[in-house]
C-alpha cells in the first residue's frame, strides 16, 4: 500500500431522504410513520466518502451551517483531529442530540473517504476481528397484528437469524397482558432454539419492569432492553440485580461520559455509530466496554455497523432492524449481504463499498 500525499477535503454535501413506513409503527413510548436518513458526502483527492445518520432533516442544516467550514480544507487522512474540531464547534449548541448525529454522519463519511484514498477496504483500515458479524432479527412493533408479526419472523428466519427481538411496554407499559401474550406468540412461531429478546423502550417504571421481567424469565427471554429509561441508571442497576435476563441499554449514548455511566448497570452495552460520534465514537465506546469485560451490540443501521462491529473482539451481535433493512436497499447500492444469520462486510472494494442509488433522489426532501 502506498501512502499518498495528504489531500485536503475540498467538498461537503448533505441531503435528507425520507422513507414512509408501510403503516404507522410504534414501540412502547413513540409512534412514527416515516424514517429519515441524512447523508454526507466528503470529497478529497478525487475520491468521495459516504456516511449517514437516522435523524431529523434539521441535522442536515447543522452539518452545512456548523460543521462545513470546520471540515473543509482539513487533512483528509487525519480523522481524529477533524472529529475533535467538530466537537469543539458544537459547544454552544450542545454536543449531544442533533449535533452528535451530525458529527456521526460526517465521521462515517470521513472513514469511508480515508479508506478510498488509501485504496483499501474499510474492513482492512479498521482491522478485522471477525470475518462476519452475527445478526438478530428486530422489529415486532406494538402496532402489528399477530399475522404481521408472523411475517416479520418468517423474514428473520429466511435470513438465518437465531435470535429475535420484539417491542413491548405498549402505551407506556399499560398493556402488560398483551405484552406477555406477544412474547408467547413469538416463542411459538420462532421455535424453541431461537433466543428471545424484548425491548420496552423505557416504557415501564421499575416496579412494573421487575414484575414483567420475572415473567420474561419464566418464558426464557434472555434480553430485556431498556426496561426503564436509560437515564434511570439506578433503576437499570436494580433490575440487573433482580432478573436473570440480560439488561441492555445504550442506544441514546452520545459520548464517552454517557457510556461510562451505563457500563456498570447493563449486561450488554448497545452503541449506535449514527448517534455516538460515528465510527470514531463507537470504537471508543467499545474499548471502554472491553476494559470492563463487557460485550457490545450495535443499534440499528446494520449496513454501516457491519464494518465497525467486525473490528472489535467484544462484539455480541448486530441489530438487523426491519425498518432499516427495508430502507437501506432503497438508499444505497453495495450493501453487505445478510445470509446464514450474519452480515458479510465487503472485503474487496475500497471504503465500505456503498454508494447512493441512482434513483434515491425520489426520496430526497432537502
Amino acid at each position: 500500500m502506498t501512502i499518498p500525499d495528504s489531500p485536503k477535503i475540498t467538498g461537503l454535501t448533505t441531503a435528507a431522504y425520507t422513507f414512509p413506513t408501510p403503516e404507522p409503527e410504534a414501540d412502547g413510548t413513540l409512534q412514527w410513520k416515516a424514517t429519515t436518513a441524512v447523508t454526507v458526502a466528503l470529497t478529497a483527492g478525487g475520491q468521495t466518502g459516504l456516511g449517514w445518520t437516522y435523524s431529523s432533516p434539521a441535522t442536515a442544516a447543522v452539518i452545512r451551517d456548523e460543521l462545513g467550514d470546520v471540515v473543509c480544507a482539513r487533512d483528509a487522512l487525519d480523522i481524529a483531529a477533524g472529529w475533535s474540531a467538530m466537537h469543539r464547534a458544537g459547544r454552544n449548541l450542545g454536543t449531544r442530540g442533533l449535533v452528535m448525529q451530525a458529527i456521526s454522519a460526517v465521521d462515517i463519511a470521513w472513514w469511508d473517504l480515508k479508506a478510498r484514498l488509501l485504496d483499501v477496504p474499510l474492513s482492512v483500515l479498521l482491522g478485522r476481528c471477525h470475518s462476519e458479524v452475527p445478526i438478530y432479527g428486530s422489529g415486532g412493533f406494538t402496532t402489528l397484528s399477530d399475522d404481521q408479526l408472523a411475517e416479520q419472523i418468517e423474514c428473520w428466519q429466511d435470513a438465518g437469524c437465531t435470535a429475535m427481538k420484539i417491542k413491548i411496554g405498549e402505551s407506556w407499559g399499560t398493556h402488560i397482558g398483551r405484552d406477555l401474550a406477544r412474547v408467547e406468540w413469538l416463542r411459538k412461531l420462532a421455535g424453541t432454539p431461537t433466543e428471545l429478546m424484548v425491548d420496552a423502550n423505557g416504557g415501564y417504571r421499575v416496579g412494573a419492569a421487575r414484575r414483567v421481567g420475572a415473567a420474561l424469565d419464566d418464558l426464557g427471554v434472555t434480553w430485556f432492553e431498556e426496561p426503564v429509561s436509560s437515564d434511570d441508571t439506578d433503576g437499570l442497576a436494580a433490575l440487573r440485580s433482580a432478573l436473570r435476563c440480560d439488561i441492555a441499554a445504550g442506544e441514546y449514548a452520545a459520548d464517552v461520559y454517557d457510556i461510562r455511566a451505563l457500563i456498570p448497570v447493563v449486561d450488554c452495552l448497545q452503541l449506535d455509530a449514527t448517534r455516538c460520534g460515528g465510527f470514531t465514537g463507537w470504537l471508543r465506546g467499545a474499548a471502554l466496554a472491553q476494559s470492563q469485560n463487557l460485550q457490545v451490540s450495535t443499534h440499528c443501521a446494520p449496513s454501516l455497523h457491519a464494518f465497525v462491529a467486525a473490528a472489535v473482539p467484544n462484539l455480541r451481535h448486530v441489530e438487523w432492524f426491519i425498518d432499516h433493512a427495508r430502507l437501506e436497499p432503497l438508499l444505497v447500492d453495495g450493501l453487505p449481504t445478510a445470509r446464514g444469520g450474519a452480515l458479510h462486510p465487503d472485503n474487496a472494494r475500497p471504503g465500505h463499498g456503498m454508494s447512493l442509488r441512482y434513483d434515491a433522489e425520489k426520496w430526497c426532501t432537502t
